[in-house]
């Protein structure tokens, strides 16, 4: 697949399309089974520095255009998912993203100097999960000042290169971007989930879920994702993993023209089937045979936003 091969931030990835954190669970087995499917880089779920069980079930419900979800960050903690990690890399060259999770820019340091005692590539900073306000508030993502402390204060020490995760649900995403790039982040990943939102059990007259909200994600979030990346790619000069709503290669495509260095797929395993990278990975091929593009890097982007 030398048409698709790319680079981001220094490693070379045989494949543009990324699983973001969660999709596959944290065993070292499941990751290297996308990687079999032909994934470029893959997502560790984002890890906390002790481990969560998560929210009560049900968690997660499909609805016409995509899924709910309120999972509550349940990860077996930082050390044991650093184990999986160093497992996996045992086996496989593949870029590994470790994402990581804290209220606070002490508890990010710290996961930070795990994850530089580990064989991870690259350091995703969760900025931005919707559905656990019960328990944090408001996403920090929502504060340029507290992203740019935390990015900063990170950059200070990390090992490796460091991603931030933004949130969708923000007023201006270009400002919280922003505040990213100034504090030294190495490239961003957007987007989260879109919401909180509810769906309803009629007959029990309740929320399916019982956290009661979740984020939406799948196919009805493409629009938004498609805007906010291209909005950020106008006006920061970072690479960015554009995720949300992907599902075949046309949405990749498009993904890409809108400023996306790198695509995560997620929700498309659960409607494709865990052979969908390669699926989608050919649909892309497919598209740059019939209009004359050489490699990746040819697709043109969009005109950016004055």
């Amino acid at each position: 697949m030398k048409r698709i091969k790319t680079e981001f931030l220094g490693a070379k990835i045989d494949s543009p399309l990324v699983l973001p954190a969660g999709v596959m669970g944290m065993s070292f087995s499941g990751l290297d089974y996308c990687v079999q499917n032909k994934v470029g880089v893959v997502t560790s779920k984002s890890l906390t520095l002790k481990p969560r069980s998560g929210h009560n079930g049900p968690v997660i419900a499909e609805f016409t255009g995509g899924f709910i979800n309120a999972m509550g960050l349940c990860n077996p903690g930082i050390e044991e998912g650093l184990a999986e990690i160093d497992e996996f890399k045992e086996r496989s060259n593949t870029p590994v993203i470790v994402s990581v999770f804290a209220t606070n820019t002490k508890d990010f340091l710290e996961l930070t100097n795990h994850v530089n005692n580990s064989k991870g590539d690259f350091l995703e900073l969760n900025l931005s999960c919707p559905n656990v306000f019960d328990e944090f508030g408001i996403p920090l993502a929502a504060s340029k000042d507290k992203v740019y402390e935390i990015v900063k204060a990170v950059k200070e020490i990390s090992n490796v290169p460091v991603i931030a995760k933004l949130s969708p649900n923000v007023y201006d995403i270009v400002e919280i971007a922003t505040a990213a790039e100034k504090a030294g982040a190495d490239a961003l990943c957007l987007i989260n989930t879109v919401g909180p939102g509810m769906l309803i059990d009629k007959k029990m007259v309740k929320p399916i879920l019982s956290n009661r909200t979740g984020g939406l994600s799948g196919p009805c979030v493409k629009p938004i994702a498609l805007r906010l990346v291209h909005e950020v790619y106008s006006k920061v000069n970072l690479p960015i993993i554009g995720t949300g709503g992907v599902t075949y290669g046309d949405d990749a495509i498009e993904m890409i023209m809108c400023g996306a260095t790198l695509v995560g797929v997620g929700t498309a395993v659960y409607y494709r089937g865990i052979n969908c990278f390669e699926k989608i990975n050919q649909e892309i091929i497919k598209f740059m045979e019939e209009e004359g593009y050489e490699n990746i890097q040819a697709i043109p982007h969009l005109e950016k936003i004055k």
